[in-house]
């Protein structure tokens, strides 16, 4: 089933065309055929106490200043926090890290003709979403990775996710 969202079209693969915005949207058993974002962020496990409401509204918030409100529920944040000593650089355990935020999504995204409009965009609300909760002082520091996963690459359910099935 399709469901119409905005002005733009959307489809479970990541391209765009032209026309009113539809999301595939399936019965939960179809899940596969759902776009979901997931937003990692790695902190100092100290640093991120108490900060897990706000993180999870200021990345979710992120995705959807990029794709839209029809994005909203399908983000999956996790916060992850490192245990002091856990988190090394140049071999060496450090007392302080600024945050980083992995952005997992389909390869396709990367295909398309705006993907480096789209990365821009995603770094900067990425950035933005964490200075808003641990202030700017960490900025200059915020790793943000985005990582495409081929679709042929990924399960749920048991079952291998593929375009079209």
């Amino acid at each position: 089933m399709l469901a119409q969202f905005g002005d733009r079209m959307e489809i479970a693969s990541g391209m765009r065309t032209t026309g009113p915005t539809l999301l595939a949207r399936r019965r939960s058993s179809d899940a596969e055929e759902l776009p979901m974002p997931h937003v990692t962020l790695y902190a100092l496990e100290e640093e991120l106490v108490g900060h897990e409401p706000s993180l999870i509204e200021e990345l979710t918030n992120a995705v959807v200043s990029v794709y839209g409100a029809w994005a909203r529920s399908s983000v999956d944040v996790r916060l992850i926090g490192v245990p002091t000593g856990r988190w090394a650089r140049g071999g060496a355990a450090v007392a302080a890290a600024a945050p980083s935020v992995t952005f997992g999504m389909r390869e396709e995204v990367f295909a398309r003709e705006d993907a480096a409009r789209v990365i821009a965009q995603l770094v900067s609300a990425f950035t933005e979403a964490v200075t808003a909760v641990f202030g700017e002082d960490c900025r200059d520091e915020v790793l943000v990775e985005l990582v495409g996963q081929p679709t042929s690459r990924s399960g749920l359910g048991g079952k291998v996710i593929s375009v079209g099935s």
